[in-house]
């Protein structure tokens, strides 16, 4: 099955990950457009962003710290939507959750707490450099996430109609095509590139043991600064 792995580089935890933040915007998409009102895709929303933390319950067996932020925001902003009737609230949830994660990542590297560090350990073994640089690359691209997510919602403002490759779309639908068709591959692409280049501050077979066993115990680990670690890739 290793071709498997090559097309789809993805655990079970990265899978659902990955289902329970776009599957819900696939609903809203779907259903505002049969119905013509963005009031039914955000109750499409909230129910598949429910849907989605169960099954990451039933599938991980407990509740991943982040995706299940990610999904008690959604919740939370789609209720927004529909108290107040304004889209607005639902798009604007991704510019602030981005902008507000990667405040927090950068933060983390101030103090000297590494988050992904803190959560993926036991998963990746990287030098102290190795998970700094991971989280600043991530951090940014957040920010950028942010503020592209901003452009589109302010350029394609909710019930105008915009002629899009030929077809005419609500501006809440442009916003969730940009969504799912660029943001959502453009995300999986980033982050598995940037595993394949974190292969060059991956730790020694010797020291990931006493990471991996530290880690279980809760016992951080101080690596050696910039050790010198062979390329696996050459």
């Amino acid at each position: 099955m290793d071709w498997v792995k090559r097309v789809y580089p993805f655990n079970a935890e990265q899978t659902v990950n990955i289902a329970s933040e776009f599957g819900p915007l696939v609903a809203l998409f779907v259903v505002n457009a049969i119905t013509g009102n963005v009031e039914d895709g955000t109750w499409a929303l909230i129910i598949s962003t429910v849907l989605a933390v169960v099954a990451m319950l039933v599938v991980l067996k407990r509740l991943p710290i982040f995706p299940l932020i990610a999904s008690a925001v959604t919740v939370v902003f789609g209720i927004l939507t529909l108290v107040t009737h304004d889209p607005m609230w639902v798009q604007i949830k991704v510019t602030i959750f981005n902008a507000g994660f990667a405040l927090f990542l950068f933060a983390g590297l101030v103090v000297k707490k590494n988050f992904f560090k803190y959560i993926l350990e036991k998963t990746f073994h990287y030098t102290q450099k190795g998970w700094d640089q991971f989280t600043w690359s991530f951090a940014w691209f957040f920010v950028a996430t942010a503020v592209a997510n901003e452009v589109v919602r302010i350029g394609y403002a909710p019930g105008n109609t915009y002629n899009l490759f030929g077809f005419k779309m609500d501006g809440v639908n442009v916003w969730i095509l940009f969504k799912i068709a660029i943001i959502m591959p453009a995300s999986g692409l980033y982050a598995f590139l940037l595993t394949r280049l974190m292969a060059k501050h991956a730790l020694p077979a010797t020291e990931r043991n006493d990471v991996v066993t530290a880690a279980a115990a809760g016992v951080p680990v101080a690596h050696k600064k910039d050790s010198k670690v062979p390329n696996p890739a050459g």
